[in-house]
């Protein structure tokens, strides 16, 4: 047996998932603990003391404690976010956290399909009776995720990162055509191999991969539809074949589609 004496310089209090109504608007509020907020859908409007965010979709927040913030805007009817409350140990800080971690309060990460995944991985294990370790380990690897965008992104004008952008614009509105790394290379006029190394460097990922997570998370919306089969919700994001998607699917969430759509249809969800 392996025993092992864990430390970890933070401690999860909560977290959720925000569907808005279209009414009503972020509380004013000063917390003791920090909160991370990646909004997933619509723009979240907020103010932290005197400066506004504008979070869109695929951005995180980070809100500091004992800073008083508000909503400044109504929530839009589009609106969806996952939230996180936790505290950072001051003691272990200055070794275990700032050395390692570094997130900027602001910004953009470059996989929002694993954030999302790692968020609804944090709900499941909260929804647990008995309080699970876990729960620290999956907020450190949103932190991870967030810091390694932070760090390791390309400069802005380094050459292939604008066409790696236009790659997964492509991947957002086309996943459900029959696209590959040779037609978008084509689509954008570039050499496949070339467009391939830039979008991994970028990106973190093969252009294959990132277009099963787009079909995947398209999927998991349309299977919260009763209305739709199984076939149709395949055939709608780009899968001509029902058990391919099952494959795909399960290597990507780690549940079959109907085990998902039992799950996440229980999701710890609150709304305004």
């Amino acid at each position: 047996m392996l025993e092992l004496s864990i430390t970890l310089p933070i401690r999860v209090q909560n977290g959720g998932y925000f569907i808005s109504r279209g009414v009503g608007r972020h509380p004013a509020r000063r917390l003791d603990s920090l909160e991370v907020i990646f909004v997933e859908k619509g723009t979240l409007t907020i103010q932290e003391e005197g400066t506004v965010f504008e979070v869109h979709a695929g951005e995180s927040l980070l809100l500091w404690p004992h800073r008083r913030h508000k909503g400044i805007e109504d929530f839009p009817a589009e609106l969806r976010f996952y939230w996180l409350h936790f505290e950072v140990d001051e003691q272990s800080a200055p070794s275990a956290w700032s050395t390692l971690l570094s997130v900027q309060q602001h910004g953009k990460t470059g996989d929002p399909q694993a954030m999302v995944a790692l968020f609804r991985q944090f709900l499941t294990e909260q929804e647990k009776l008995q309080r699970s370790p876990a729960l620290e380990f999956i907020l450190l690897l949103i932190l991870q995720q967030l810091s390694h965008v932070a760090g390791h992104e390309l400069p802005p004008d380094e050459a292939g990162v604008n066409l790696a952008w236009k790659a997964r614009q492509l991947i957002g509105t086309q996943f459900h055509l029959p696209i590959s790394t040779s037609s978008l290379a084509k689509e954008l006029h570039c050499n496949a191999d070339y467009l391939g190394r830039v979008f991994r460097r970028v990106f973190h990922l093969t252009l294959t991969e990132a277009i099963h997570r787009q079909r995947v998370r398209a999927a998991e919306k349309l299977l919260l539809n009763d209305a739709v089969s199984l076939k149709e919700v395949a055939v709608r994001c780009g899968f001509n074949d029902a058990g391919y998607f099952r494959q795909i699917f399960r290597k990507h969430t780690g549940l079959t589609p109907g085990v998902w759509k039992r799950r996440y249809c229980k999701e710890h969800i609150n709304s305004a």
